[in-house]
């Protein structure tokens, strides 16, 4: 058959004539000379650092489909009326467009249209690929009545496909409402409550590359942050935004953002965790920062040659509690202080005759005298001093707690035995936090244009500030899931969390539909639900698959386990095996006698090595297609009180993407009912 009656053969040529252009583009750019078009060599190195960014944004990735769908319209203003729609922008050496970035307007409706809102489109084709090879395609015609309205197949099988290696992005199968999400307005903050396998965690990924498309040049100023809960969920998603054309993002876990100020070595107990992450903790750094400020006693006298100029104690005090009434951070008010006092010496100046400038005025601010003032009456402050003394000092914690905390409160705050210094200190994460909103106090921190937010529901108040110190001048996309909150400070509402954050306009959208975790899966771990967070809507799973859940009493645990892992690698893609944190060692030596190779969390799956062993503590957004998961009452019994075990367990459930093998030699949480 002729290539022009085979429609998948014309596709197949458009992909190879698109995957042309997109080398045809890369070899121009690396064949710029810019020697005469740059003035100096800041110039030089900066557009070239420009040309390399480009070269490599436009890497052609063998294995990930260069587009997956096309529109065709009924009737438009464009050029054409056929798109195909992809992850990045080709285009032929005319300058017309073969592959349209999926960002683009004329490529919304590729999410959005349906049959009761065609939107102008008159066909909708997905297309299959197996590796990098378009195999299938698949046809919707929106605007023909007569044909009826069905669930894609190779829609369902792209959801379905195993994987290997980090975090697939979603792009060729985002849903009209993650789409709206995707879209959101730049300026304002959203909030996604999503569930297990509801792709919020996707579409997070997906907004920041929206955005940074839609608002590139105002993002290149003011800058983007992903932030994850470890280090190990990082670098599971770090591939999705070079695929779809960014590789700017920076990502941060929330101590890698205020660990720059001490070194954290120690670590607290959860109760006095939950009390240095009190929201009440800020109000208290508050008084103690300010309480540096003291009243001026004394008038200054400021000689200027022959002439002496004196300022009385009841102005220079006028001068420091207008300055204090104003509440600007203590840094700034310091550093207006002695212009302040210098302006007064200038009134005086001019009552006398004299006509002083700038140069005199700044010459005045640095005048011993008034250097003396200010170092008497609004002394330098510096935050991890500050956090050491109230931790270490039960006295000045009292006079600063008084009417915030309790005496026991007080007890959980103090170290047993005080450090000596910021250096021998054994600072803790949540000590981190704390000199972090002092810093603030003291300079203003850095706002960045938009921050996104993931497993923000495990965040403690004071953390939430943290975040919301860089992007105060930005917007955020907060991701979570009330039901997944694993640590004792866990938020228990999204408006108390926004709140903390800075951003209580924030929308609050709820994805309910779960594209990943099979239904019957899903179905079981729901029972715990009502047990942790009551009220909260469980995930309805779109996916069928028979069989996926299977429930076992096991004789010889550790022998058992192995066994079911050896089941699961039968099968294709990934395989987790969650345990909860002490059963990690049993498990490791039992895969290592059975000649079992494994990874751990953050380590690269490939198609040699599909196995990985994951603490339950660490299994927070990782899936894997297959999960076996070892001993769910021990996971339970490893956190502090119930709910937070329940909550563990809930997450450990939902980690599967195909099947979910459960064994258990102890009974299993009464929760979950009878299987």
């Amino acid at each position: 058959m002729p290539v022009s009656d085979d429609p998948l053969a014309r596709e197949r040529a458009h992909l190879t004539s698109s995957r042309a252009a997109l080398r045809a583009m890369r070899e121009d750019v690396e064949a710029l000379d810019i020697k005469d078009v740059t003035a100096n060599w800041v110039n030089s190195i900066v557009l070239g650092r420009q040309i390399e960014d480009r070269i490599k944004a436009l890497a052609d990735l063998s294995h990930t489909p260069l587009f997956f769908g096309r529109l065709d319209y009924l009737h438009t203003t464009q050029e054409g009326q056929r798109f195909y729609i992809g992850r990045r922008h080709v285009h032929d050496a005319d300058g017309d467009p073969m592959v349209i970035d999926w960002r683009a307007p004329v490529s919304q409706p590729y999410y959005q249209a349906s049959k009761k809102d065609p939107q102008d489109v008159g066909l909708r084709r997905r297309f299959g690929y197996t590796g990098g090879e378009l195999t299938a395609y698949e046809d919707e015609h929106l605007s023909d009545p007569e044909e009826l309205e069905t669930t894609s197949r190779l829609l369902q099988a792209e959801i379905e496909r195993p994987r290997v290696g980090p975090m697939r992005d979603i792009v060729a199968t985002i849903q009209p409402e993650q789409d709206g999400i995707v879209r959101s307005d730049l300026s304002g903050t959203v909030c996604v409550q999503g569930g297990p396998g509801t792709g919020k965690t996707a579409v997070g990924l997906h907004r920041v590359a929206y955005l940074l498309y839609a608002h590139r040049e105002r993002l290149a100023r003011t800058g983007t942050l992903v932030i994850g809960p470890n280090r190990s969920f990082l670098h599971y998603i770090e591939q999705v935004l070079p695929a779809l054309g960014e590789l700017e993002v920076k990502q941060a876990t929330v101590d890698d953002l205020v660990g720059g100020h001490v070194e954290v070595r120690g670590t607290d107990e959860a109760a006095t965790a939950v009390v240095k992450g009190d929201a009440r903790m800020a109000e208290l750094l508050r008084r103690a920062v300010r309480s540096h400020v003291a009243l001026p006693k004394e008038p200054l006298m400021v000689v200027r040659g022959s002439r002496r100029w004196r300022v009385p104690a009841y102005e220079l005090e006028e001068i420091v509690q207008e300055l204090l009434d104003r509440d600007i951070r203590y840094g700034a008010a310091r550093e207006a202080l002695p212009q302040r006092i210098a302006h007064a010496v200038l009134v005086r100046m001019e009552e006398a005759g004299e006509a002083p400038d700038d140069r005199v005025q700044n010459a005045v601010a640095r005048n011993t005298a008034v250097k003396a003032v200010v170092k008497e009456c609004w002394p330098a402050v510096e935050p991890a001093k500050l956090v050491l003394r109230l931790l270490g000092d039960a006295e000045f914690l009292a006079e600063h707690a008084e009417g915030l905390f309790d005496e026991d409160e007080q007890k959980l705050l103090l170290w047993t035995k005080p450090a000596r210094s910021v250096k021998t200190a054994k600072w803790s994460a949540a000590d981190a936090v704390l000199i972090d909103e002092a810093q603030d106090l003291v300079e203003r921190t850095h706002s960045l244009g938009h921050v996104v937010l993931d497993e923000a529901q495990d965040l403690s108040p004071m953390q939430y500030r943290a975040v919301g110190r860089r992007c105060t001048t930005g917007s955020a996309t907060i991701l979570g899931d009330l039901a997944q909150g694993t640590t004792p400070w866990a938020t228990t509402s999204w408006a108390e969390a926004l709140g903390h954050l800075g951003k209580p306009e924030a929308v609050v959208e709820e994805l309910t539909a779960g594209f990943r975790v099979p239904r019957e899966v899903i179905a079981y771990a729901s029972r715990l639900l009502p047990h942790m967070s009551p009220g909260l809507a469980p995930v309805e799973s779109v996916r069928e698959n028979p069989g996926s859940l299977d429930v076992r009493p096991a004789g010889d645990l550790d022998r058992d386990v192995v066994g079911a892992c050896v089941e699961a690698l039968g099968h294709e893609g990934s395989v987790g095996l969650i345990a909860a944190d002490a059963r990690i060692a049993p498990l490791a030596e039992a895969l290592t006698a059975a000649g079992l190779a494994y990874l751990s969390p953050g380590e690269e799956t490939t198609a040699e090595s599909r196995l990985t062993l994951v603490p339950a503590s660490l299994a927070k957004g990782l899936e894997y297609d297959y999960v076996v998961l070892d001993e769910p009452a021990a996971v339970v019994d490893g956190e502090p009180d119930e709910r937070t075990g329940l909550r563990r367990l809930y997450v450990a459930l939902t980690r599967a993407v195909s099947g979910l093998t459960v064994l258990h030699s102890a009974p299993l949480p009464a929760q979950l009912g009878d299987r």
